[in-house]
């Protein structure tokens, strides 16, 4: 019995939040990415500045809201009834709500700012002169940001990409309001680990924390290591 637990309740969830936080994260380097750098980018005029202020603002309230307060909120965003859900069934789009898809529009959501303030930082850390000199030596706004830009900020991108990846390992809240608890589809190893505790199957939970904690030693020991290149002069 514990042996067939081991293969269809533990390491399909194990494998389902990887793939979560790896989509989450890839995602997140591909879009994040550049918003952080217009976010560093010095404003031009009151307005641009007060825009930025206020979006990261909205970007950093999962940092101090309950996970199932955004959780409940995009719940109801993507039901069928109301909001985007509704927009896709009225154009014969399946909802994405309790899907793997939805899961991940959720983490990306929850991984922003944890992605986004180590991005943005490094951006500042940037000298002026250097983008000066890249001005003039590259007129293409797109060349200079892949080119020079995005090399200059490389220990930024890799911490911002091993914290989200790390943050949406550890999700509980978001992924179960929005995705449920569908067995190698929305079922993520936090959740597998809250049901085998109230089936008191307690081994189970052992194991699959286990799992949890050594993913999590890995992780906070590269980001202790990025983070000590970044201090470099």
């Amino acid at each position: 019995m514990m042996s067939q637990f081991l293969i269809s309740d533990m390491l399909l969830p194990v494998w389902v939040s990887i793939k979560l936080a790896s989509i989450t994260t890839l995602c997140l380097l591909l879009f994040a990415t550049p918003l952080a750098y217009w976010l560093a980018k010095p404003s031009r005029g009151n307005v641009a500045g007060r825009i930025k202020i206020l979006l990261m603002g909205i970007i950093a309230m999962p940092l101090v809201l309950p996970p199932t307060v955004i959780g409940f909120y995009l719940l109801l965003l993507l039901s069928p009834s109301v909001g985007i859900g509704q927009w896709l069934i009225e154009h014969n789009i399946s909802p994405l709500v309790f899907t793997f898809e939805g899961l991940v529009i959720g983490s990306i959501i929850y991984s922003l700012p944890f992605y986004i303030q180590p991005v943005y930082a490094q951006f500042l850390r940037i000298p002026q002169s250097v983008m000066e000199v890249a001005s003039l030596l590259e007129p293409s706004r797109l060349r200079r940001f892949i080119k020079i830009v995005l090399p200059q900020a490389r220990i930024g991108i890799i911490l911002g990409g091993l914290i989200s990846f790390a943050h949406t390992i550890g999700e509980f809240g978001v992924v179960l309001m929005i995705g449920g608890s569908i067995s190698g589809e929305t079922k993520v190893v936090s959740i597998a680990i809250y049901e085998q505790v109230e089936a008191l199957n307690y081994e189970a939970a052992h194991l699959m924390s286990g799992i949890l904690i050594i993913m999590g030693i890995i992780m906070v020991a590269l980001i202790a290591a990025v983070s000590r290149l970044n201090q470099r002069p």
